[in-house]
């Protein structure tokens, strides 16, 4: 079911301000944030299934979550690397790192093991399906508790959902979670 038209229109005049600020708090470029609300506007337009059980607000945030994260991983992949050949001997500041003997003047920092931070990224990758296999409104109280952690009274206002209630949801995102980290992350090493 998706919400009559007259309310889909008033989005923008209800919602427009709020989705601005937490896309310019997160991307911190009000061109980039403009275009983040825009195309959390047209897909939620599009027919993406908004079902009156959240509040818009809520529905209209969760979507330009999912806009904001596809941002950071294009601009993550579209990310150019400087080749050896583009940085020369003479660039300014390099002398600043190396003694007269051309040894480093100060190490550079650990940067942890390798391996680790792969296994780190591999779990994230993991947990983020695992999140994606929730129902829509248990990811969403999981997220808005443990990630965001926003208070149990904000969450209960936001969902428009009892204290009981919030409960009951987010135990059972936790279980949720456990058993497909438990099978696709712990059983699948």
């Amino acid at each position: 079911m998706t919400a009559p038209a007259a309310h889909q229109h008033d989005w923008l005049a209800e919602h427009g301000d709020y989705l601005y600020r937490y896309a310019l708090a997160r991307l911190r470029d009000p061109h980039l944030a403009e275009d983040a609300v825009q195309e959390t506007l047209l897909a939620a337009l599009a027919g993406s299934g908004y079902a009156g059980k959240a509040s818009p607000r809520t529905w209209l945030t969760g979507i330009l979550k999912h806009k904001i994260i596809d941002h950071f991983r294009r601009q993550q992949r579209e990310t150019t690397l400087e080749t050896p050949e583009d940085i020369s001997d003479d660039a300014p500041g390099m002398d600043e790192f190396f003694a007269e003997r051309g040894h480093w003047a100060e190490p550079p920092q650990s940067w942890g093991d390798p391996g680790s931070l792969l296994q780190q990224d591999q779990f994230l990758q993991t947990l983020q399906e695992c999140m994606d296999r929730l129902p829509g409104n248990l990811a969403r109280i999981f997220l808005l508790r443990e990630v965001e952690e926003t208070d149990n009274d904000e969450i209960c206002k936001e969902l428009e959902i009892t204290p009981t209630n919030a409960w009951v949801m987010l135990y059972r995102a936790r279980m949720g979670l456990r058993k497909c980290l438990e099978m696709n992350w712990l059983g699948g090493r």
